[in-house]
């Protein structure tokens, strides 16, 4: 088996929203902070890193790279490009989710709003009072630290079950949801947690938690100040009897990669069942048709792993095999985007194509039917967008979107033979304008191509061929030539 923790756990990134609603704000001029920000941008990112020698102090580094401090008089400064003493804080967490951030060699508390912040407070007001906003993208897998396992959707025990030695499929699939400085845990079918460890429709005082971090590793803590735990021998996820986070309330966010299917020209899945040989010779999806792409940061080519933690790899005359334990040139394939269809190019410079015992090989140097693949994303039947400005969202006033919100709305993505459909929360579809703007009022489904083009990242074109992307204004565009920057989106 893979060792668990496969995937890289996420760097905790986040907002940090005052006593006024105001986001704790990183100026690059003169390294000034304050606390004017009306949302969560690029400056309102914060990046908590942990003093390897004390677990429990942090320090706080801003999106310039430099380190938040306060000195004995209590004056604040964000210069420091490494972390000294006067960068050390000890996270006090309080009862209703909030944060006081105590300078640890000075022992007074952080605050104030605007351009008044210091940290010469010796009590904690509600001056000091910070609300945690995280920033990384909402989708992940979920693995509890005691028990080296993944949550995922159990679906026939109507609860989320705490026992996958791998997050694998649609079910390992979890989406936080921010709301009034609290979070729910939502499963892929759009149920919530309750802290009785029932999934239910609606949301409530029970399905929302309060994020407590305890050595980088987060906690969630209930209404009733309990925090979820996995219990009994399937792990059911519900609220234990604990009112302080040990090992076993401790839980790391990892990425989610892409999982898709395979189906070749002849019709059926690729598949691993029959052994290592890798052949398109199944008719129905199962783990065992499911593989999961990893794009390689610098190369962007892609690998793709079986469930049993094994990668496709080319070996002698071109055939394709499940045999590759680890990454290596053999193991990496360049997929070329055609519409409605993928073509594979393996390390030989040789397309992958299905033979007609299914087996697939790397033996074509063009390309026709069957070397053309269906490939459908299987982990993200609810989409959220985030670009290089914020999040996609609903315009209040129109029927646009905006594409630099710090909050998300969650839209349904609908596989549509090789092409996708992007369902609003109002049940109409996304549509492509006349002007270029992407609008969210379809009555009628669209036909939108994703790309994964980038580790993390997905390109959306539309159907007359041109990228989804955000412009200068926030607004979500469907102009885009080429893909840059505004053009990639974390899915």
């Amino acid at each position: 088996m893979p060792t668990n923790g496969i995937n890289k756990a996420l760097k905790l990134q986040f907002g940090l929203v005052n006593y006024e609603s105001r986001y704790l704000t990183a100026e690059a001029f003169g390294f000034k902070v304050n606390a004017s920000g009306v949302s969560m941008k690029k400056k309102q990112i914060w990046t908590l890193e942990q003093d390897e020698q004390d677990g429990q102090v942090v320090f706080l580094r801003s999106h310039l790279g430099r380190y938040l401090a306060s000195n004995k008089d209590g004056k604040i400064t964000c210069g420091a490009e490494k972390p000294d003493n006067d960068c050390r804080f000890l996270i006090v967490p309080q009862s209703d989710g909030r944060w006081a951030l105590q300078s640890e060699p000075y022992l007074r508390y952080f605050g104030g709003s605007a351009d008044y912040l210091s940290c010469f407070a010796q009590v904690i007001g509600e001056q000091e009072l910070w609300a945690v906003h995280l920033a990384l993208h909402p989708q992940a897998s979920l693995l509890s630290v005691a028990r080296k396992r993944y949550a995922h959707l159990s679906a026939s025990d109507g609860e989320i079950s705490v026992d996958s030695n791998i997050p694998w499929g649609v079910d390992s699939l979890v989406t936080l949801v921010y709301l009034d400085g609290k979070y729910c845990l939502k499963t892929c079918d759009s149920r919530f947690l309750s802290n009785d460890g029932k999934l239910v429709k609606e949301n409530s005082n029970n399905t929302s938690f309060t994020l407590e971090l305890k050595s980088g590793k987060l906690a969630f803590k209930d209404c009733g100040g309990k925090y979820l735990t996995p219990v009994g021998p399937t792990g059911t996820l519900r609220s234990g009897r604990c009112s302080k986070p040990g090992k076993d309330e401790l839980f790391d966010l990892e990425e989610s990669h892409p999982q898709v299917v395979f189906q070749a020209a002849n019709k059926r899945y690729v598949s691993v069942k029959q052994g290592v040989s890798i052949s398109a010779n199944q008719d129905v999806e199962t783990d065992m048709e499911t593989f999961q792409m990893e794009i390689d940061k610098e190369s962007k080519r892609s690998m793709f792993r079986t469930n049993g933690g094994s990668y496709w790899t080319l070996v002698t005359h071109g055939e394709i095999q499940s045999t590759a334990t680890e990454v290596k040139i053999n193991t990496m394939f360049d997929i070329e985007w055609r519409g409605q269809r993928v073509a594979l190019k393996a390390s030989n410079g040789k397309y992958v194509c299905t033979k007609k015992n299914g087996q697939l090989s790397a033996v074509s140097d063009t390309v026709g039917d069957d070397e053309l693949f269906l490939m459908k994303l299987i982990n993200r039947p609810m989409l959220i967008l985030r670009g290089e400005t914020g999040f996609v969202c609903h315009h209040k006033n129109s029927n646009t979107l905006n594409a630099n919100r710090s909050v998300y709305d969650i839209f349904s993505l609908i596989f549509n033979d090789g092409a996708y459909n992007i369902k609003s929360v109002n049940g109409k579809f996304w549509y492509v304008s006349s002007g270029d703007l992407v609008c969210s009022d379809g009555e009628k489904p669209e036909d939108f191509f994703l790309e994964f083009l980038e580790h993390g990242r997905v390109a959306i074109k539309s159907s007359d061929g041109k990228y989804l992307r955000g412009d200068q204004g926030g607004t979500l565009m469907g102009d885009g030539t080429t893909v840059d920057a505004s053009s990639l989106w974390e899915y």
